[in-house]
């Protein structure tokens, strides 16, 4: 839950159901900065800055240097970025479910419940393999290839 610093949560009615955001435009009338005149990919990130204000993770100082942008851009300002959603090809993603393992283990020999050992964002994994076709056109095509690869 947002603290809402910035007044910025608003509610939108779609089909009888309710959705919150935060609207930027909302935050640029309290005084948070002139972000209409941020790039797109600046605007993305305070809103997901807005959305995860907590004084820990995320402070009203860190929406309001984002926010102050184009007037004052930062030497060396890390934006603290909370996606709601990781998707993660094999290639990335087979070494992030190794390094889970290992950490696990690890917690595990430390006599600790290896259940706290998790993502913070939800995470979905895709594995996409797909096999060569080098034979065709006939009824045992499918296992060749298999065979092959």
């Amino acid at each position: 839950m947002s603290l809402d610093s910035f007044n910025s949560k608003r509610t939108l009615t779609a089909e009888g159901n309710e959705y919150a955001f935060f609207s930027i435009d909302a935050a640029e009338r309290e005084g948070l900065g002139n972000v209409s005149r941020l790039p797109v990919s600046l605007k993305i990130l305070l809103e997901n800055l807005l959305r995860f204000e907590d004084s820990l993770t995320v402070t009203s100082d860190d929406i309001r240097a984002l926010g102050d942008w184009v007037a004052n851009p930062p030497d060396a300002q890390e934006i603290a970025y909370r996606p709601a959603r990781v998707l993660m090809q094999d290639f990335t993603g087979v070494p992030g479910v190794a390094d889970l393992a290992a950490m696990r283990s690890a917690v595990v020999d430390a006599g600790h419940d290896p259940s706290v050992i998790n993502p913070l964002s939800p995470v979905d994994l895709v594995i996409d393999h797909s096999v060569m076709v080098d034979n065709f056109g006939t009824a045992d095509a499918f296992e060749q290839n298999v065979a092959i690869e």
